[in-house]
């Protein structure tokens, strides 16, 4: 007890102080009180049993950092499926917008039958990126996934990351959702008329929430889980309701009710009945709607809309070959365009020659994510790959030749290849020739030495 009070006195003395120099000083205060992630806790282990200095595990902490400080720009809602090979230790980032309003609830399925452990680690991007990433802890853990309403609009990071010699294929959804349920039974954001700021009385007050129009006696419902603080009758709303959020402690306004079906104290779900449509109060010469305002302690009325409104785009399904993943393909055009997104109008990040051997790492629509030999990554279309394992071409080494691991002069070498050996040509990439060599391995071979 006196440990808690203690620290709680020690908090409130930082957040006096660093209250002159804003926020994100305050919460990067505040980190050093928060548990471990589980993904620092595995670091931890490693230190303690004297393994995190391995070759394999500084791999595995290199691609952990590298997976937040360049993450892949994906626009919600996404959608992908990724393989992760057990012999190498990488991560995957994903970097996205979240406005204040919305909500996202990110699922992952791990499709394998001893499903290692992935670490799932979810981080806001300061307003100044030269601060550190601040790891978000008010996620909400439920059945469907890990849910998340920002206080804030900002970009946001999520990491995913196996254990160690674990892997296998995972697929992760990024679901937008509006932060609130719509107020009005079987109507949406198309029914409102009158938006937050709009000038009343003549300019002397703005308009503090969005009017909804429905026919008189349309059920109001809750749009929060929360309790009924006052169900009342006022000049200017007529019948009220006003509900307070159990959740994030924001208060939930009703107004020109027809009437109430709770009073105040009343325990609410989303969607639970708390009057109908009407236009009492000052809104008895307008056609019957809602008035609905969102208040924030400190802050007053909030623009309701950005918490109602349903995202623009829908959850992409994936339509590709998945059994592909984690496997060598080449592309069958000359001129393929590698892109920054799985859309056909994202930035194109180079042109790739024909037949260029790529290894497929994720999908999402109809688009793979792919790596090319010298680590660049980006989307292909994925009617336009296909595998490596019929030859395109045969080729004939003019020299005793190297066939090396990867298309690199300074790559370790698997094989020796006669002059006058014949090998079946399977993909390219600048220089160098992906062949089949004598042992049936794939092998890189210097195109300037083949005939």
């Amino acid at each position: 007890m006196t440990h808690s009070v203690t620290r709680l006195a020690v908090s409130v003395m930082a957040a006096l102080v660093l209250g002159l120099t804003g926020c994100e000083q305050i919460e990067q205060w505040q980190d050093s009180w928060r548990p471990q992630t589980s993904h620092e806790a595995y670091l931890k282990g490693l230190h303690d049993a004297g393994l995190a200095g391995t070759a394999l595990s500084q791999a595995w902490i290199r691609e952990a950092a590298d997976a937040v400080l360049e993450p892949r720009d994906v626009e919600l809602p996404f959608r992908e499926e990724t393989f992760i090979a057990p012999e190498r230790p990488e991560a995957v980032g994903y970097r996205f917008r979240l406005e204040r309003g919305q909500r996202i609830r990110i699922g992952l399925e791990i499709d394998a039958e001893d499903a290692p452990e992935v670490f799932l680690d979810f981080f806001r991007v300061p307003a100044d990126e030269g601060d550190p990433l601040r790891p978000v802890q008010d996620v909400e853990e439920t059945p469907e996934g890990w849910v998340y309403e920002p206080n804030r609009g900002g970009d946001y990071i999520v990491r995913v990351q196996p254990e160690l010699l674990r892997g296998g294929r995972f697929r992760i959804d990024f679901e937008l959702n509006p932060a609130l349920a719509f107020p009005v039974d079987s109507y949406d954001t198309r029914a409102i008329g009158s938006v937050f700021g709009d000038a009343r009385e003549g300019g002397r007050r703005s308009h503090h929430g969005v009017d909804i129009f429905a026919p008189r006696g349309t059920p109001v419902v809750a749009s929060v889980e929360g309790r009924v603080t006052r169900a009342n009758v006022t000049n200017l709303g007529g019948k009220v309701v006003w509900l307070r959020d159990a959740r994030k402690g924001r208060n939930v306004y009703y107004a020109h009710l027809d009437s109430q079906t709770v009073r105040a104290g009343t325990d609410v779900g989303v969607g639970d009945t708390l009057g109908f449509v009407g236009n009492t109060g000052n809104a008895i010469s307008t056609p019957p709607h809602l008035h609905y305002g969102i208040y924030y302690r400190g802050q007053g009325p909030v623009d309701p809309f950005p918490f109602l409104r349903e995202p623009r785009r829908t959850l992409a399904e994936i339509d590709v070959d998945l059994d592909r993943l984690g496997t060598w393909a080449r592309v069958v055009n000359d001129g393929l365009r590698l892109r920054a997104a799985p859309e056909s109008g994202a930035a194109v990040l180079r042109e790739l020659k024909q037949h260029t051997a790529v290894r497929l790492l994720a999908a999402s629509g109809d688009f793979y994510r792919v790596e090319l030999p010298d680590g660049a990554a980006g989307y292909v279309s994925a009617r336009l790959t296909e595998g490596v394992e019929a030859p395109v071409a045969e080729t004939v080494a003019a020299t005793d030749t190297e066939a090396r691991a990867h298309p690199a002069d300074g790559a370790p070498v698997v094989q020796f290849v006669a002059a006058g050996e014949a090998l079946p040509v399977l993909g390219r990439f600048e220089d160098f020739l992906m062949v089949r060599e004598p042992s049936g391995r794939r092998a890189w071979v210097r195109a300037d030495t083949q005939d």
